[in-house]
């Protein structure tokens, strides 16, 4: 079996799947503050032929990642994803293309791999992004807000009385403060969606484009968003990294 570990080393968890062309063997998750105990876990699984990685979490843990390759003593090849100007059908528009984050980049090819029309394509993780892609395959600009988690996290911490919103669920009209303080991150989540969305539509002339949702937070906005045909697409940026690896090896930087 020839198979391809792929990587999202992201700024709070580590998502890696183990896939035979299109089809998923295995896959996990593992927090950037127990990183180390991956070493264990890829050492039960068939050593890959390639490993391809996508990191937006920096160079301590890019050599995390290098050390437990070493310490397995694998063979592989690893490849580290970045930005392109144009790959697998996707043309980026971005000012400094190369700029553009390796995880945004790898979901909008998957997107545009599966749906080959218009999309928003928003990931919702420890910031939530949100990109939007013409009809041509174009990625025309995006925006990065904090996540559902990072702003009940700065609200606790740079407040002096709002200390918890452990017991708070959404409510249109929230008549306490954990209620008040869940409902306004989901308001200001969805909001942003639902404009970029309707900038999209309106400003960009583009009817009915799909919204693609993933991330590990996609779940907490998901019923909230006002947009008929949204879907929800588990691990987006780990089929992009597919995607890349088995399509254009060229765009891929050892």
């Amino acid at each position: 079996m020839t198979c391809l570990l792929v990587i999202d080393s992201g700024n709070t968890a580590i998502k890696w799947g183990l896939v035979d062309k299109d089809k998923w063997i295995d896959k996990g998750v593992a927090m950037q503050t127990h990183r180390d105990s991956l070493g264990d876990v890829w050492g039960k699984i068939p050593e890959p032929s390639q490993v391809t990685i996508s990191n937006v979490a920096g160079s301590l843990a890019e050599q995390s990642l290098m050390l437990i390759f070493k310490q397995l003593q694998w063979t592989a090849k690893v490849n580290w994803v970045f930005s392109k100007s144009d790959q697998c059908g996707v043309k980026n528009y971005y000012d400094i293309p190369s700029q553009l984050g390796s995880d945004r980049w790898a979901a909008l090819i998957a997107a545009w791999s599966m749906k080959q029309q218009a999309c928003l394509v928003v990931c919702v993780g420890t910031t939530m992004t949100v990109d939007i892609l013409s009809n041509q395959g174009e990625f025309m600009g995006g925006i990065i807000l904090p996540g559902f988690d990072l702003m009940q996290s700065t609200l606790i911490n740079q407040t002096a009385l709002l200390t918890d919103s452990s017991n708070g669920c959404f409510q249109k009209v929230p008549r306490n403060t954990q209620d008040a303080m869940v409902s306004g991150a989901i308001y200001g989540l969805t909001g942003a969606i639902e404009q970029m969305y309707s900038i999209f539509t309106k400003s960009l002339s583009h009817s009915n484009p799909k919204c693609i949702i993933s991330g590990k937070g996609a779940q907490a906005v998901l019923p909230y968003i006002d947009i008929a045909g949204k879907e929800w697409v588990d691990d987006l940026v780990l089929e992009g990294l597919r995607i890349i690896s088995l399509t254009d090896s060229s765009a891929i930087f050892a």
